[in-house]
């Protein structure tokens, strides 16, 4: 808080700093952040969201301000996109997230199974006069985001913590739970679930079970080979600091129902490749296994489900 942030690259085993040549270390007020392909070219590029500790009683006049169009002081969030060759380039501006976010709980997903990451920020402070509401982004195909705060029924204004997008209820897209409630006794409010309206897209999950790697596959990527042509790429992680991501892989491939080819790169072992893979299916795979076996997957009726991102 009010100093410089660290990207520390791992030698084998030893961590070096490369914050500065890197060009990652604003803003200095911040807080959650993450790893992400937010453009699909294959290199992981960083977002940081704002949190001006210094300017925590006037969050709610930033907010008004910024949705009118005027300017604020407060530091404002980053997107980093990787230039692949260790260095970064600040296109916060281009991606139009160049806002102050007052973000304390985060995370990414595909809400729209397009194959492109959008992202929910849970705001606020431990001010009860801090009042504004959390906040949904749209990628627009890894060019720029839209805010669909208010299409969605994403603004609640209760602060917000811990994300996590999963497909709760198995129907292939990814629904939202938030963790909403403030820092002070008192200030509290039960969590909410956003489930998601089934996606026009297509989609595709996966199981991976490491042997010679983690057993939850962690830092594995993976290559989707579409049969239009378009690629796209993905982690297995927990996604974004203060909240957590399914470890299963679920994807969104758009129109497209076939994976003409699948790569799978495993941390500790060779790349695995399949041809040829169906979409809207799950799949479970053990590392070095040779096939990936189907795993049936039925929807689950979640309580008050038949209402659009009703909370559950």
């Amino acid at each position: 808080m009010g100093g410089a942030n660290l990207l520390f690259r791992n030698d084998f085993g030893k961590f070096k700093d490369i914050s500065k040549i890197a060009g990652v270390q604003g803003p200095n007020f911040s807080f959650p952040t993450w790893f992400w392909d937010v453009n699909n070219d294959g290199f992981i590029d960083i977002f940081v969201a704002s949190y001006d500790t210094s300017n925590l009683k006037n969050l709610a006049g930033d907010f008004a301000k910024e949705i009118q169009g005027d300017e604020v002081l407060s530091n404002k969030s980053k997107l980093f996109i990787n230039n692949g060759d260790e260095t970064f380039s600040d296109q916060s501006k281009n991606y139009n997230i160049d806002i102050s976010l007052y973000g304390m709980g985060s995370n990414f997903g595909d809400l729209d199974n397009d194959g492109w990451l959008d992202f929910y920020i849970g705001t606020g402070s431990p001010e009860f006069t801090s009042v504004i509401p959390n906040r949904m982004f749209r990628n627009l195909d890894g060019k720029s985001f839209e805010e669909v705060t208010s299409a969605g029924g994403f603004g609640h204004i209760q602060k917000g913590h811990g994300v996590g997008f999963a497909d709760l209820d198995n129907d292939g897209d990814q629904d939202i739970y938030t963790v909403l409630g403030g820092a002070y006794e008192g200030d509290n409010y039960p969590n909410i679930c956003f489930e998601n309206p089934i996606s026009n897209n297509n989609w595709i999950i996966l199981k991976l079970e490491g042997v010679e790697s983690n057993r939850s596959a962690i830092g594995t990527q993976l290559k989707l080979d579409l049969e239009n042509g378009r690629s796209i790429y993905y982690s297995i992680n927990t996604g974004g600091s203060f909240g957590a991501n399914s470890l299963q892989a679920e994807i969104g491939i758009g129109s497209i129902k076939l994976i003409d080819t699948l790569t799978i790169m495993w941390p500790n072992s060779k790349a695995q490749i399949f041809k040829r893979i169906e979409g809207n299916k799950k799949y479970k795979l053990v590392e070095g296994g040779n096939k990936l076996i189907e795993d049936p997957y039925h929807k689950i009726q979640l309580t008050g489900g038949e209402i659009m991102h009703h909370q559950n």
